[in-house]
């Protein structure tokens, strides 16, 4: 039976079903009964409680699917946390070195006083693109078995993106957050903020005041979206953020960050990594195997430096897929069955300008 079809009080009454159906907080318990009366007064009008009630159970369905409640596992081993390290990071041992004590404090926390919230720095990754802010990020949930959940800020010119957007707009919906934890379905996964210093100019003020928001431990426990309209606790979340540089970003958000210096790679650095990480994952993701495409030894400076210096690996990644792709095209068509990459060829599989 659609929901059409239902009479008005029997409408009313499969939504009050879904709402007791989950444990909710009373405050919202409290709220949600405050809407089902309106919705009994609005009842004499179809035209209006249909209209109403459509809202109304999209509103109920939303909030029967966030996790009020429900909490990932965190899995706080160092040796486990080392090894995540190491096989998703080349090199990085500074970087790596930090990470290794910030599960070190909460490991401690969570053994020592198992009831009590984990309170943790807010870690910033800072470096020039390409080296490695966002997939560090992605470790740490990786390390501590967490959801993660990644919310770009590059040019985002509008706060309600972060808070949502009130039901008494024809455009409502919730915001960046609240649409995150619906995603992961637990209430402490990673979240990180990518690139915070990318904000637009006319809006940068507005959102700056909602990190600080955000990243405070004593206004995030009673986080409201506007949509939502009822404080959500975000205290068990584990925020990270990244940034190029600092400048942009307001002194209070920075009181609240601990900054970590993501370094440069050198050329020796990155020929391991491409040799050991990239290539293998771009043979992979082409369906070509390791016996089909071989790199000799002595390209791989111009490999990895085929247009000048670049302080990360990201266009080197990219090459390496091109290459593949170029390889691949070779097979397919029957002229090879297998490229030998070296002096006499590697200005062909390489980009020139």
């Amino acid at each position: 039976m659609t929901d059409t079809a239902l009479t008005t009080d029997a409408a009313i009454a499969k939504l009050v079903s879904k709402t007791e159906s989950v444990k909710l907080p009373q405050g919202l318990i409290e709220k949600l009964d405050d809407i089902f009366s309106r919705l009994k007064i609005n009842a004499h009008s179809e035209a209006t409680f249909w209209e109403n009630y459509q809202k109304t159970s999209q509103y109920i369905d939303l909030i029967i699917s966030l996790p009020w409640t429900k909490e990932s596992q965190d899995v706080l081993d160092l040796n486990f946390a080392q090894d995540k390290l190491d096989e998703g990071h080349y090199g990085l041992t500074s970087v790596k070195q930090r990470i290794m004590e910030y599960v070190s404090v909460l490991a401690l926390q969570k053994n020592r006083n198992p009831d009590q919230k984990l309170r943790a720095p807010i870690l910033l990754f800072v470096g020039l693109v390409g080296t490695g802010k966002t997939t560090m990020a992605k470790s740490i949930a990786n390390v501590m078995g967490r959801e993660f959940i990644r919310i770009p800020f590059g040019g985002l010119g509008d706060p309600f993106y972060l808070r949502g957007r009130s039901r008494t707009y024809p455009e409502a919906e919730p915001g960046a957050i609240i649409k995150g934890l619906l995603a992961v379905k637990t209430k402490n996964p990673v979240i990180l903020l990518d690139e915070i210093d990318r904000v637009a100019d006319d809006a940068l003020n507005t959102i700056m005041g909602v990190l600080v928001e955000l990243l405070d431990p004593e206004q995030n426990s009673t986080f409201i979206d506007h949509y939502l309209d009822y404080p959500f606790d975000l205290s068990q979340v584990l925020f990270c953020a990244t940034c190029n540089n600092t400048t942009r970003i307001a002194t209070a958000v920075m009181d609240r960050l601990e900054p970590i210096q993501m370094p440069s790679y050198t050329d020796e650095e990155k020929i391991a990594i491409a040799r050991d990480y990239l290539l293998p994952k771009a043979l992979e993701e082409s369906g070509i195997s390791p016996q089909e495409l071989q790199i000799s030894p002595n390209v791989w400076d111009q490999i990895v430096r085929p247009l000048g210096f670049d302080a990360g690996v990201r266009t080197l990644k990219r090459n390496l897929e091109g290459m593949c792709r170029k390889v691949a095209l070779l097979i397919l068509s029957d002229q090879t069955h297998k490229v030998i990459i070296d002096e006499s060829n590697i200005k062909k599989f390489i980009p020139q300008w």
